[in-house]
């Protein structure tokens, strides 16, 4: 389905009874709504799944390729808004954890739960704007599918592109069909983003952090870093996966997320 949000069609998807519990799903860069479609599949009809493509993504606009991540947390809590929800569980991996912080920071009232997934409260260091300015150029000069084939190498765990081929593929695939407008304007936008580490402290709603084994992107220490902040949070390590835990060992990642959202019921 297709919604206008903040002068930009935005394409989400849902799943489960109307009145349920309501869980939204944001993805990481530089993929679309698919990515969740594991945990679509898995997560019991008594919840409200949704999910979406973060603008300049899938069959969401490009527009202008002038993004920030206040854009991105706009359109989150428009869509909430346009589907009648107070409260989500809002659950976000990589990207879509910087997007979920920093929604949470701004607008602490819509969360009834909060699931972050390989994904880290730092703003990006130095070096890291540096990987960001040569994404921008591999992008342009050499184009998306060149970039497509070297994102997936730092994304997923060694034993991966052995044991589970046909996800790097589907996800290249995805990256593929992105526009280089988008994939850029989403690059500029993490590189700006705001450090959210000091609403870690903050928030007071029930928090449940993944990541997988073999993250390179945000690795474990990373999140453990986040679950020394948060009180209360639940924290867990997906075995033999890399930055795509969710895909890579989805069988694990559900079992750890359905437990947690069963809780909050």
């Amino acid at each position: 389905m297709k919604i206008k949000l903040n002068n930009c069609t935005i394409n989400y998807t849902e799943r489960g009874l109307p009145q349920g519990t309501p869980v939204v799903f944001v993805h990481g860069f530089p993929f679309d709504h698919t990515m969740w479609e594991p945990q679509m599949k898995a997560l019991p009809n008594h919840f409200r799944a949704i999910t979406y493509d973060v603008r300049g993504h899938g069959g969401s606009d490009v527009g202008d390729g002038q993004y920030t991540i206040e854009f991105f947390v706009d359109d989150l809590i428009a869509l909430l808004d346009h589907l009648v929800i107070d409260k989500a569980i809002i659950c976000g991996l990589s990207m879509g954890g910087y997007i979920a912080l920093r929604a949470y920071e701004r607008h602490p009232g819509r969360f009834k739960a909060l699931v972050l997934c390989d994904t880290k409260s730092e703003a990006d260091t130095n070096d890291a704007k540096i990987k960001r300015s040569a994404t921008l150029k591999t992008v342009k000069t050499d184009g998306v599918g060149v970039f497509a084939d070297e994102f997936v190498k730092a994304i997923f765990a060694p034993q991966t592109f052995q044991t589970r081929p046909e996800i790097i593929e589907t996800i290249k695939r995805t990256i593929r069909a992105n526009s280089p407008i988008g994939i850029s304007g989403a690059a500029l936008a993490l590189a700006t983003r705001t450090d959210t580490t000091g609403v870690l402290t903050k928030i007071q709603v029930p928090t449940l952090i993944l990541v997988g084994e073999y993250d390179k992107l945000t690795p474990p220490s990373a999140s453990e870093a986040m679950q020394r902040q948060i009180a209360g949070s639940e924290f867990h390590i997906i075995r033999q996966a890399g930055h795509m835990s969710n895909l890579e060992n989805a069988a694990e990642f559900d079992k750890h997320l359905i437990d947690f959202l069963n809780r909050m019921m």
